[in-house]
């Protein structure tokens, strides 16, 4: 690898496109690979051995690309093939996941108090946010709520209306919400909710999203390694199947359109 090889980063469909912005922002002059595993989205309903496979052949794939990193923008794929890819790519690549930094940040500051959590069925039902915060900080008290259709919901571009307005007030009007100081979006396409779950607490509760933890991440570990790209980015997006909502969101996020390509992963 080398200092101007890629910054690889994938997720099952748009949710890690928050992440890839969050980079873009942080290290505006590195590239980035991403690939969308649309065909097989939402992770969180699919089973650890299933994600396992997506994330090995998709890790396969950025490898072949060159890149220096891989970046696990999914909490579902963090919980289910960290460990997994971290050994498997050990020697091509640095792997980071999007629930470490996490639970790294919320440990630093928010000792002895109560902090939500939301994610998709995988994330939550794996316990992996209450394992590592316990061996972080034992004295804050987390409350994880699975909340299964906001993945689909956004995908489907369903937010700032009436429908995702009512799905959110539904999970979050849970009474183990009620007296909490800070919320984990433990998926990385409920940034783009962020606003709304902000406007449900009205201010009063810190909403906490992974994007710029894991782009600080990135950036003290391209720091330390000498791997700092000081060359002119590129940008590629790869796709196991088409989607209008990603090509959308790939506009959005990055002001100018993008070229998907279609990489079937089976």
């Amino acid at each position: 690898m080398s200092r101007q090889s890629p910054i690889g980063i994938f997720d099952s469909g748009i949710g890690g496109l928050t992440v890839a912005h969050a980079i873009k922002q942080a290290l505006p002059q590195e590239s980035l690979v991403y690939f969308g595993d649309t065909a097989h989205l939402p992770y969180g309903d699919k089973s650890e051995a299933a994600i396992q496979a997506y994330s090995v052949r998709i890790a396969n794939v950025l490898i072949e690309r060159g890149c220096k990193v891989i970046v696990i923008a999914c909490n579902s794929a963090s919980s289910a093939a960290y460990e997994l890819l971290k050994e498997y790519v050990r020697h091509q690549a640095h792997v980071i996941d999007v629930i470490d930094p996490m639970v790294r940040h919320v440990s630093s500051q928010f000792g002895g108090r109560k902090v939500g959590l939301i994610g998709t069925k995988r994330t939550i039902q794996s316990g992996i946010y209450t394992a590592k915060m316990e061996r972080a900080d034992p004295s804050i008290q987390l409350l994880p709520l699975a909340t299964p259709l906001l993945v689909p919901m956004i995908e489907e571009g369903y937010f700032n209306n009436q429908i995702s307005h009512d799905v959110i007030s539904q999970y979050l009007g849970d009474p183990l919400f009620g007296a909490i100081d800070a919320l984990i979006l433990g998926c990385t396409h409920y940034p783009l909710i962020r606003d709304e779950i902000n406007e449900f607490f009205r201010g009063r509760v810190q909403i906490l999203d992974s994007t710029a933890v894991v782009a600080a991440t990135l950036k003290t570990y391209l720091e330390s390694a000498q791997l700092l790209s000081d060359a002119m980015p590129t940008y590629e997006f790869l796709v196991s199947d088409y989607t209008e909502s990603f090509e959308a969101s790939t506009r959005v996020f990055f002001h100018e359109p993008a070229r998907l390509q279609r990489y079937p992963l089976w």
